[in-house]
């Protein structure tokens, strides 16, 4: 195992929107819009009002009459970060009677692959109920014993096909299309825009709660384009016909903007999604969830460090740092996980950093730094035999190209009809 440096080298933090509005007259922040992808200037948010944002200034009234139970999580916020709850609560005319928790739950307090229990919101005195990887009739039992008629999900995705929210949002709608309760979706933006729909489809021989129907890695899509797409094209297949869907849309929002150029505060969906950054890399990074090889977890920057106690990183950094790849560097960390592979202990590793968002593929330099790790580990990377990583990636074609050193290009190219069929596919959903 290689030894670590005496002194590890210090980790570079990141300038915040309000700290580059702060300084927009200096080089400093001239240089980091440069690297941002924003430009050059004073940066001036874009207005955007959430689905929820629209629906409360219009009075509530698409939720007037009804027993409503609500999905969602600490995202779930007003302009002012008040939560959503606790505005439908308070609301005139609005029953809330129940609440749905997600994966890490409705307060966000627990870790991947968990949830909270079942409980009673403080705040409002309404019952939270765990809806995590629940489906079919248990699922349909439970709506069941909330006694609603009207489902709203308004939770805050992050564009990559294995976060678990889009899989609760197209579970419930299958639920509410076989109990005869109605869905709506409070619609928020694609953090890291709804461009660029990029990678290779599931395969439903692979379906999984990291993914229940063919949708690429990288989907650019809105949660409720999401929901659209889900109820015309699969949900019928599920339940036997659609469900009651509406979608509120926003407001100002564009497809080719992120968030941080939006005036919305980033609140993270989970412990491990502390920032844009961080979501911008996880469709390529999160990949290396189905390897012995530890994503960070509970470091400052998870999905944006990886390694392993037994790495010798420096061939790794130097073979990524040949590569050129664009937007993207790579520098030798070390660093302690508090979850999950290699807890504890000290791994050596690499830090990515994004020097331009827009020109940064998290696909092509998430196949790069699988096959580059292949090239120099000593022993196997994929955890139980390769059947987590194909769950995450969608089918066993990508493990076996990447075991066989197929080039990144040729496996890239290969994605070219998924890409191009799915663009097609989604057209007619799309709202904005």
């Amino acid at each position: 195992m290689p030894q670590p440096p005496s002194a590890p080298p210090a980790r570079k933090t990141s300038l915040g929107r309000r700290t580059f509005m702060g300084l927009c007259a200096g080089t400093a922040a001239t240089s980091w819009a440069a690297a941002s992808g924003l430009g050059t200037g004073c940066f001036s948010p874009t207005k955007v009002r959430t689905g929820y944002d629209v629906l409360e200034a219009d009075g509530y009234q698409a939720l007037k009459g009804r027993k409503l139970g609500l999905i969602a999580n600490p995202t779930s916020v007003d302009p002012h970060l008040r939560h959503i709850a606790d505005r439908l609560h308070a609301a005139p005319g609005v029953n809330l009677k129940a609440i749905f928790g997600p994966e890490h739950g409705f307060r966000g307090s627990a870790q991947a692959g968990h949830a909270e229990t079942k409980s009673i919101d403080p705040r409002t005195g309404i019952p939270v109920y765990d809806m995590y990887t629940l489906s079919g009739p248990k699922l349909d039992a439970l709506l069941k014993s909330a006694d609603i008629d009207l489902l709203v999900f308004d939770i805050q995705d992050i564009g990559a096909r294995f976060y678990t929210y889009i899989w609760s949002m197209f579970d419930a709608l299958a639920a509410c299309a076989r109990c005869g309760i109605a869905f709506m979706v409070m619609d928020r933006p694609n953090p890291i825009t709804g461009l660029h729909p990029s990678g290779p489809s599931l395969d439903p021989a692979f379906s999984s709660f990291v993914g229940r129907v063919p949708l690429l890695l990288r989907h650019g899509m809105t949660v409720g384009e999401l929901a659209r797409l889900f109820n015309s094209q699969f949900v019928p297949q599920q339940a036997g016909r659609p469900a009651q869907l509406s979608v509120i849309p926003m407001s100002g929002w564009r497809r080719d903007l992120y968030l941080d150029e939006t005036d919305l505060v980033w609140v993270p969906p989970s412990p491990n999604m502390p920032d844009i950054t961080t979501a911008l890399a996880y469709p390529g990074t999160c990949l290396f969830e189905g390897t012995t090889l530890s994503v960070g977890r509970g470091t400052a920057s998870p999905f944006l460090t990886l390694g392993a106690p037994d790495l010798d990183a420096t061939r790794w950094v130097d073979s990524l740092n040949d590569a050129a790849l664009p937007g993207c560097m790579f520098r030798e960390d070390w660093f302690t996980p508090t979850a999950d592979v290699a807890q504890g202990q000290l791994c050596h590793g690499l830090q990515l950093a994004i020097t331009d968002r827009k020109s940064f593929d998290p696909l092509l330099a998430g196949v790069t730094l699988l096959q580059s790790v292949l090239k120099i580990s000593d022993r196997p990377i994929w955890r139980k035999s390769g059947a987590t990583f194909d769950i995450l990636a969608g089918s066993n074609t990508l493990r076996q190209q990447l075991s066989r050193n197929v080039s990144v290009t040729e496996i890239m190219a290969g994605w070219k009809p998924d890409e191009a069929a799915f663009t097609r596919q989604r057209r007619p959903f799309l709202l904005y």
